[in-house]
């Protein structure tokens, strides 16, 4: 079993939001490994942050990643800070994966004051314009295909997403 496609991209790039709306027009199911975690610890990724810490909430994204991988076969949406690990990139080299790509202004607008984000937390335009520095080569280093979210309705973000897949199957 192996995901239709993989979803990753900044925070605010909508890997969710359009996720489900994908594998709702594909007739897939659809599997977010942020909401799987939620799911095994039983709290909040934020409450994970703050009582464990980050390096032991990205080995929990690394299992869930994994996992989600070799079980899935619709439409999967990693969390923004997925790519960081080496493993995880290298298990993604055998997937359709399609970044999301968000600007600066576009991803801040869409992630407000979100406090559900924890690397976000304090200044979220100073940390996102930082992520954005640091991660951008390694979404890129895994992304298969590349779909632009910047000024475009969640529809018309899925609708490119489903057309890559009819486009080269």
């Amino acid at each position: 079993m192996s995901p239709l496609l993989v979803l990753v991209g900044p925070p605010g790039a909508g890997k969710s939001t359009v996720g489900r709306l994908a594998a709702e027009l594909l007739d897939v199911g659809f599997r977010d490994t942020d909401l799987d975690i939620v799911a095994a610890v039983g709290k909040p990724i934020s409450e994970v942050f703050v009582d464990d810490g980050e390096e032991h909430f990205r080995a929990l994204e690394r299992a869930a990643v994994a996992t989600a991988l070799a079980e899935h076969d619709g439409v999967l949406s990693l969390g923004g800070g997925a790519v960081l690990d080496p493993e995880t990139r290298g298990l993604l080299r055998e997937h359709r994966v399609v970044l999301l790509e968000a600007d600066l202004g576009t991803a801040t607008s869409r992630v407000g004051l979100n406090r559900d984000r924890p690397v976000l937390a304090l200044n979220p335009r100073a940390v996102l314009k930082v992520l954005l520095e640091q991660r951008m080569p390694l979404y890129r280093e895994v992304a298969t295909d590349v779909v632009d979210t910047n000024g475009r309705t969640v529809r018309a973000v899925a609708d490119a997403v489903v057309a890559l897949l009819a486009a080269r199957p």
